[in-house]
């Protein structure tokens, strides 16, 4: 069933999405760390991405830096192309 949720979800408009969030570690804050966060999610609000935000910023010890997110349209509507010409060949 889950398959089948993704892809109603794909063709409702949902992308997937990539975030990179950077946050400090809690026993050197001077130091960096990467984590990567991927689903699916509606640009432009990314309410899924906001809720794990929100879930980080109220249970996890490492504050954020700052998030990057790239997002990508899995499918999309067929491009339509006009013939400029056309013939019939015996």
């Amino acid at each position: 069933m889950r398959q089948v949720s993704e892809f109603k979800k794909l063709l409702d408009g949902y992308r997937l999405v990539t975030a990179e969030i950077l946050y400090r570690m809690p026993d050197h804050p001077k130091l960096l760390q990467s984590y990567i966060w991927q689903d699916l999610d509606m640009a432009p609000k990314y309410p899924v991405l906001g809720k794990f935000l929100d879930f980080w910023n109220r249970e996890l010890d490492g504050p954020i830096h700052s998030v990057t997110v790239g997002t990508r349209r899995v499918i999309h509507p067929s491009e339509f192309i006009r013939a400029d010409f056309v013939a019939t060949l015996h």
